[in-house]
């Protein structure tokens, strides 16, 4: 009888172990782009996966020092613990004191490797990401993984903070000269459902070690589950 409760106390122990050890692994892949030394646009949501059979629809205004962004993201899932994103858009941007108009596509994946529980203080995810920008004269490729943590702040779920990583390698050529570059932009921001039909978004990025990018930006955007 008595072995029961110690049974049930040692598998939460190794649950919450695995979970401490997917936290470092996160960790980890955020600072490992530190002696290198940018999902590419920004994180754009939350950190847990859509559910399987579910889709994820939104809308965002990107603001930088040299461009201006209308983008559109679809998110679906077609596995557990698991989801696929596909984001575009179209950005207004001044390279050498010249306008020019720029298209953005972006895909990615990412895995739910923790949820936020009484057992464990956030949800966690981790995957990869290819993003690609182009107009006259003017091209960028960057590819990289992804860390994101996020953590719902009250009891009605209306709030939820979140934060991340990328280790982007970008390939970039303006003008004929080409030039190639490693980043590691950081982002955070904060999410706000009134409703379950719609969420609100803010997110910061400052884009570390980044020669090709602005050092800040910001994004609006509208969430739509469906």
């Amino acid at each position: 009888m008595d072995d029961a409760p110690q049974d049930a106390g040692l598998m939460t122990k190794g649950v919450l172990v695995k979970r401490l050890l997917a936290l470092g692994l996160a960790a980890a892949l955020a600072c490992a782009a530190g002696p290198a030394s940018a999902q590419i646009y920004g994180i754009l949501s939350d950190a847990k996966v859509v559910p399987v059979n579910g889709h994820l629809g939104a809308a965002y205004l990107q603001f930088d020092k040299s461009s201006a962004t209308l983008m559109g993201q679809l998110r679906l899932s077609f596995y557990p613990n698991m989801d696929f994103g596909f984001t575009g858009g179209l950005s207004r941007l001044d390279i050498e004191d010249d306008t020019k108009s720029s298209v953005r596509l972006a895909p990615d994946f990412r895995g739910q490797i923790a949820t936020q529980s009484a057992n464990f203080p956030m949800s966690i995810t981790l995957g990869a990401a290819l993003g690609i920008e182009s107009a006259d004269g003017f091209s960028l490729l960057s590819i990289g993984p992804t860390a994101q943590a996020s953590r719902v702040l009250d009891q009605a779920n209306q709030w939820t903070a979140f934060g991340g990583a990328s280790l982007l390698i970008s390939r970039s050529e303006i003008a004929g000269k080409r030039n190639t570059d490693t980043s590691l932009p950081l982002r955070l921001g904060l999410q706000y459902a009134p409703n379950t039909d719609i969420r609100i978004l803010t997110e910061a990025q400052l884009a570390v070690s980044d020669e090709i990018r602005d050092d800040f930006s910001f994004t609006l955007g509208v969430l739509f589950p469906f």
